[in-house]
């Protein structure tokens, strides 16, 4: 059964230098091992001058063991690059990601202390600028009443937070919301109380959608 998942809500970047060293941030969403694997091809081909193309990732089906958690050091020495990056995914909690740092060599050696901190920093950045959405398993609600308890319905989704992706108007009025599975029998009921019994509510079926709101950090 599908869960709740936390993702990037988009790509993200950021480059930092630390002695005349740069490193390149990237964040994308990947779904899937070969997603990921292309990315980052891509990334070594757009960058075919660097030294290294560090990463780490996590993919496949939230909560399942398909799921798959990996990072690389790309020739650093071990645990400077891929393992201290894999720990921003793992403590954020994000799911279907990539994070990608290339690093162009500026000369001067960092030592282990100063490339786990300068690696860190540039996947940090990058997934700071991604942001963070819920993507959760919702119920698509359309929900049929008459025109005079249209009102009531914006006032009332909007005090508990329910967005109405569509509004369609006829003899009637049908508004479409996307609830969490959870939510969809209150909504249910919101209807019934708010139109004495009038209105309608049917499931038109099950899907996944973002909502921003919903994440605190």
């Amino acid at each position: 059964m599908a869960v709740d998942y936390r993702t990037i809500a988009h790509e993200g970047y950021s480059e930092i230098t630390e002695k005349k060293s740069r490193f390149l941030g990237e964040a994308v969403r990947a779904v899937t091992l070969e997603e990921a694997e292309a990315y980052i091809a891509a990334v070594r081909k757009r960058h075919y001058d660097a030294r290294h193309h560090c990463f780490a990732f996590c993919v496949g089906e939230p909560g399942t063991p398909d799921e798959i958690w990996r990072s690389s050091d790309d020739g650093e020495p071990s645990g400077t690059a891929g393992k201290p990056m894999l720990e921003i995914l793992k403590g954020r909690e994000l799911h279907r990601t990539l994070l990608v740092v290339t690093r162009y060599f500026g000369g001067t050696l960092l030592g282990t202390g100063g490339l786990v901190r300068a690696y860190s920093a540039a996947a940090k950045e990058a997934a700071d600028s991604a942001g963070i959405v819920l993507v959760r398993q919702g119920i698509r609600l359309l929900i049929g009443c008459t025109y005079p308890a249209l009102g009531r319905f914006q006032y009332l989704f909007a005090k508990e937070g329910i967005t109405i992706a569509d509004t369609k108007y006829g003899e009637n009025v049908t508004l479409e919301v996307i609830v969490p599975e959870s939510d969809a029998g209150r909504v249910r009921e919101m209807v019934t109380r708010t139109t004495d019994g009038t209105g309608t509510c049917t499931e038109a079926g099950r899907m996944t959608y973002e909502d921003p709101g919903a994440v605190d950090g």
